[in-house]
């Protein structure tokens, strides 16, 4: 769609409706003559592809089954599944009918899903399959409020989710289903999502319509796709920040696939052929891991001209202003060389990447400018629905280190103590059934207090500093922000992970995780022997290797900030053995509960 400008500025979109439902509609009508696929996902290896009146049509049917079942307004409605456009299906249905959907990441600490079944008083709930049922059956029958469970996939002993389509299609009462329509105010909660949180039980974040369309309101107009785009989707819908960009892509009648799975999405992009997706920076840094690993296996002259075209893209200015006329003629030569055969990895159409749920390294945003794929690095949370800054191909500013600038929707200022504050029609409308908390993160003007660190640079772009809650005061009483020295760290190739350490100590020091790859081709390289991770970490060389790394980048920050210590780990921390949240950031407390040996050794003596 054409994007209007008024003094360099996108305007704000008029003709966003007001509730997320009323999307399906605007797009059949608007887009009734694009290709064939809304959403499409893999079923036995094959495309699956729903069209506007195909889904709409299915997604009826699910309401209509609904109010079979006697769901009414205001129920609480749970969906654990994977990505697929069933999910997109079962979550308008429930809006349909006014009731609240509650999406749950598969992979949660049981734990954690039944604080949220019995908290959120979930009357039905959707899984993905077996893998799902296996894990919530036993809580799902201890939840008193619990009456269904339905499964998109075939599971035995499970109603599947075919039978509440059937249900529905042999009781469709139009009537019924729009008046309960036209009674939904924009105002009226839409979902409760549950923030997994680094610390202590998730809370259900309550997002009304007007929260997330704020978001279509705002965003799209600064957001380079249309309805000649397809784009793949791999983040868990469950989050705030994959959902509400399908629901621009809805608006904006670009077309969705959704990958298999983790493992398979190198094939689905040749599949598909993408000319966006959004992703978290782990990702990046695997994909870009991998291309140095590839380069490092050529030989010869091609070796050379793959590590010269590499130095040279980190050199790259991604805001134009820097890149002479000379560098510029290096970055086409570069381009016809090796760059244009990076960019056949990812389908050859690729023209951005979308980042966010954690800072992306400033270095890899350069290269991939290199590339000609923008990396556009943006910043929110669950309770803003979630975009409150972002960089933009549209409006031209994207400047590495940054998440570019705050929408129109919302005020964001710094508060004295560095954290940044908000107010908008994004910003949620409390945490379901705990008062006390939400006054404790909206104050009486209206401000939401994000708990995160920041600054506005010359060019009016937000930077991320770090965490409030995150800091801590060594011995000394020296003040260290954690995620400032993670986040340069990153930037090595040989580092994985790292977790910096060192609250009442005199120093700091790091928990560390290798590049396991990047490491195996150094010592290929280096006559080093690799059998295993456990003894490779062990090796003095190995271990030399990390200090000389480590002190590098100590060179870019104060004395009393510097790494003096590390451990190095054998294996990545992750979400399954609940070292990480869903969408990827450290829980540091467990961590560092769980390495507290490392740490001692780290800090003895």
């Amino acid at each position: 769609m054409k994007r209007d400008f008024q003094d360099g500025s996108p305007k704000t979109l008029t003709d966003v409706p007001p509730r997320l439902f009323d999307l399906i509609p605007l797009y059949i009508n608007r887009y009734s003559r694009r290709h064939d696929c809304l959403f499409g996902g893999k079923v036995n290896g094959k495309w699956v592809k729903y069209d506007g009146r195909t889904f709409k049509e299915i997604t009826d049917n699910i309401s209509f089954g609904l109010l079979k079942l006697g769901v009414r307004r205001g129920d609480k409605i749970a969906l654990i599944a994977s990505n697929c456009p069933e999910w997109n299906m079962i979550d308008i249905a429930i809006q349909q009918v006014g009731a609240v959907c509650v999406p749950i990441y598969p992979t949660i600490s049981q734990s954690d899903y039944e604080h949220i079944f019995k908290h959120s008083e979930a009357k039905i709930i959707f899984i993905s399959g077996r893998l799902i049922y296996n894990k919530i059956t036993s809580m799902a029958k201890d939840t008193s409020s619990i009456g269904s469970i339905f499964s998109i996939k075939p599971v035995e002993g499970v109603r599947p989710l075919s039978e509440i389509i059937k249900l529905g299609k042999a009781n469709q009462d139009r009537a019924a289903l729009n008046a309960i329509e036209a009674s939904i105010k924009t105002d009226d909660i839409a979902t409760i999502i549950y923030t997994s949180g680094t610390l202590g039980l998730p809370k259900g974040v309550m997002l009304s319509h007007r929260n997330i369309l704020s978001m279509v309101r705002h965003l799209c107009p600064v957001y380079t796709v249309d309805e000649t785009h397809d784009s793949i989707s791999y983040l868990p819908l469950s989050h705030i920040y994959e959902r509400a960009i399908n629901y621009c892509h809805i608006y904006l009648g670009t077309a969705t696939y959704y990958v298999e799975n983790i493992g398979t999405i190198v094939n689905d992009i040749q599949e598909i052929k993408p000319k966006s997706f959004s992703s978290v920076p782990r990702l990046i840094e695997r994909i870009f891991s991998n291309i140095i690993r590839k380069g490092q296996q050529m030989k010869g002259l091609q070796k050379k001209m793959f590590r010269w075209a590499i130095s040279l893209a980190e050199n790259f200015d991604e805001t134009g202003r820097n890149n002479s006329f000379l560098y510029r003629k290096k970055i086409r030569l570069a381009d016809r060389l090796v760059y244009s055969k990076i960019r056949q990895m990812f389908g050859g159409r690729l023209e951005f990447i979308i980042v966010g749920g954690a800072a992306i390294q400033p270095r890899l945003v350069k290269i991939f400018s290199a590339f000609s794929i923008p990396i556009v690095e943006g910043y929110g949370l669950t309770e803003t629905s979630p975009v409150v800054a972002t960089n933009s191909i549209v409006t031209g500013k994207i400047k590495a280190g940054t998440v570019g600038e705050p929408l129109s929707n919302q005020t964001v200022k710094i508060a004295e103590n560095g954290e940044i504050l908000v107010k908008g029609d994004n910003v949620f409308t409390g945490y379901y059934k705990d008062e006390e908390k939400t006054r404790e993160a909206i104050d009486a003007d209206g401000f939401f207090h994000t708990g995160d660190i920041g600054e506005f640079d010359d060019d009016g772009m937000l930077k991320i500093t770090g965490r409030i809650k995150e800091i801590f005061k060594t011995s000394m009483g020296k003040y260290i922000s954690p995620a400032l020295l993670e986040s340069k760290i990153c930037e090595s190739p040989l580092i994985s992970q790292i977790m910096v350490v060192g609250e009442n100590q005199k120093f700091a020091g790091a928990l560390v995780v290798p590049n396991f790859d990047y490491l195996r081709s150094w010592c290929n390289e280096n006559g080093t022997a690799f059998t295993n991770n456990k003894e490779v970490i062990r090796n003095q060389k190995v271990i030399s290797l990390y200090h000389k790394e480590i002190d590098k980048y100590n060179k870019e920050f104060g004395d009393f900030e510097q790494i003096k210590r590390t451990a190095l780990l054998d294996h990545e921390w992750t979400i399954e053995a609940g070292e990480m949240t869903p969408s990827l950031k450290l829980k540091r407390k467990v961590i560092i509960e769980k390495y507290a040996a490392e740490i001692d050794r780290i800090f003895s003596n």
